[in-house]
C-alpha cells in the first residue's frame, strides 16, 4: 500500500476514535483534503463503524458511500435499509430490479458480522468492556490516462489495524493483534484474490457507472474566483494570501511566482475543501518583504478556466469619489427639502388669508378674476 494511503488511514482511524454522527457522515472529508495541486481524478469509497456501546445520534453500526466528496448511499441499525442520498443514484433502478431490496439484505448480513468481530476483537485484547469501535474503508479511484487505483483498510479504536497489499495479495498488520487476522485471511486465497479483482474490475466499473448517473453534477466543471489579500505581519514583513474559491472538480493548480519563476521559499499551502453548496476552496500563501511585493503573483490553472490566471496584490480602489459623491447627495437632499418647508409655509400662509364668509364662498368660482 502507498505511504500516503496508510497516513490517511491513520487520520480516519484518529478521526473516527471520536465516534460523533456528524464526523461519520463527513469521513469522506477527511480524504479530500489535499494539497492544492494535482490532476482530475474521481473515486468510490465505503465507510464501515460498528461501535460497541452506541449512544443518542450514534448507531451500532452504519454503512456510507462517497463518489468523490459527495454522500450517496447510506445504511445503519437503526432503519436497517439501504437508502439513496443523492438524486442521481435514483436512476440505478432502471439499471436492475431489486437493487435496494439486494444491497440491503447484503449489509444486515454485513452488520451481524461486524457485532460478532468486535467481540472477538475485545477478547482477543482482553478487554472486558468500554466503549470500542471497528471499522473499514476500501474503495478505488480512476485519474487521468486510465489510471486506477484501489485500497482496503481496516482499524479498530481509532488506530489502523490491517490494511491490503494488491501486489503481493497480503495484509499488513498493525500490532501482535492484528497478526491473528492476517494470517487468517491470507490462508483463503479465494479471499484475498477476490478483494484484489473487486479494487481493480468492479469497483471501478461501478465507480463509472455512477459517474454516468451524475454527470450532471459530478462532472461538470466550475472556474475559481481567485483573490489575492495581504497581512502585515509584526516584524516589518507581511504575508500575502492566495484564496480560490467556488471551483469544481476539487483538483487545481496554484503556486506563488516571483519574477515569473515557481516561489516555494516561506510560501505554505492550505487544504482543498469542500463548501457547502459542492464546490471547493483552497488557500496559499507566502511571506514576503513589503519592498518586493510587485515581484509576485498567484499562478492558478484549473480545468474550468480556458487559460491560466495570473493574479497579483493589487491596492484597494479609492473611497474619495464615493465618499464625496455621497456628501453632494446629502446636502442636495437637504437643500431639497429646506425648499420644501418654504414653499409650503408660504401655501399655509396664503391658505390663512383666503375668505371664509358665506359670500366669499359663494364667489369662489370668480376666485382668479382680479379687479384693478
Amino acid at each position: 500500500m502507498r505511504r500516503e494511503r496508510s497516513e490517511v488511514g491513520v487520520l480516519l482511524w484518529s478521526e473516527m476514535g471520536f465516534l460523533q454522527w456528524p464526523v461519520v457522515l463527513l469521513l469522506g472529508a477527511a480524504l479530500l483534503l489535499e494539497e492544492c495541486h494535482g490532476s482530475s481524478s474521481h473515486s468510490l469509497r465505503y465507510f464501515y463503524t460498528a461501535v460497541s456501546e452506541p449512544g443518542q445520534g450514534l448507531p451500532e453500526f452504519i454503512v456510507v458511500g462517497y463518489v468523490d466528496d459527495q454522500l450517496f448511499i447510506q445504511y445503519d441499525s437503526s432503519t436497517r435499509k439501504t437508502l439513496p442520498r443523492a438524486p442521481w443514484i435514483k436512476k440505478v433502478k432502471g439499471y436492475k430490479a431489486g437493487y435496494w431490496d439486494r444491497e440491503t439484505e447484503i449489509l444486515q448480513g454485513t452488520e451481524l458480522l461486524f457485532r460478532g468481530d468486535l467481540v472477538t476483537l475485545r477478547n482477543r485484547y482482553n478487554q472486558s468492556g468500554g466503549f470500542h469501535s471497528w471499522q473499514r474503508m476500501y474503495g478505488c479511484e480512476v485519474g487521468p490516462e486510465g489510471r486506477k487505483g484501489g485500497y482496503s483498510q481496516h482499524g479498530y479504536d481509532g488506530r489502523d489495524f490491517l490494511s491490503f497489499d494488491k501486489e503481493t495479495l497480503s495484509w499488513t498488520a498493525a500490532d501482535a493483534g492484528a497478526q491473528v487476522t492476517k494470517r487468517k485471511w491470507e490462508r483463503d486465497r479465494a479471499f484475498t484474490q477476490y478483494t484484489k479483482a473487486y479494487l481493480e474490475e468492479k469497483c471501478v466499473e461501478w465507480l463509472e457507472r455512477y459517474l454516468d448517473y451524475g454527470k450532471e453534477v459530478l462532472q461538470r466543471t466550475e472556474p475559481p474566483v481567485v483573490k489575492v489579500t495581504r497581512q502585515v505581519d509584526a516584524d516589518d514583513m507581511e504575508t500575502l494570501f492566495c484564496q480560490a474559491h467556488g471551483f469544481y472538480p476539487k483538483e487545481i493548480d496554484a503556486n506563488w511566482r516571483k519574477d515569473g519563476k515557481v516561489w516555494v521559499e516561506d510560501t505554505f499551502r492550505g487544504v482543498v475543501a469542500p463548501n457547502s453548496d459542492g464546490t471547493y476552496h483552497a488557500l496559499l500563501g507566502v511571506k514576503i518583504d513589503p519592498k518586493d511585493r510587485d515581484r509576485y503573483w498567484c499562478h492558478v490553472e484549473h480545468d474550468g478556466l480556458e487559460k491560466s490566471l495570473k493574479v497579483a496584490w493589487e491596492e484597494p480602489a479609492s473611497n474619495i469619489a464615493l465618499i464625496l459623491g455621497c456628501v453632494l447627495g446629502a446636502i442636495l437632499l437637504i437643500a431639497a427639502g429646506i425648499a420644501g418647508i418654504v414653499l409650503y409655509r408660504k401655501w399655509q400662509a396664503g391658505y390663512k388669508e383666503a375668505p371664509t364668509s358665506d359670500r366669499g364662498s359663494d364667489n369662489s368660482s370668480k376666485g382668479s378674476i382680479q379687479t384693478v
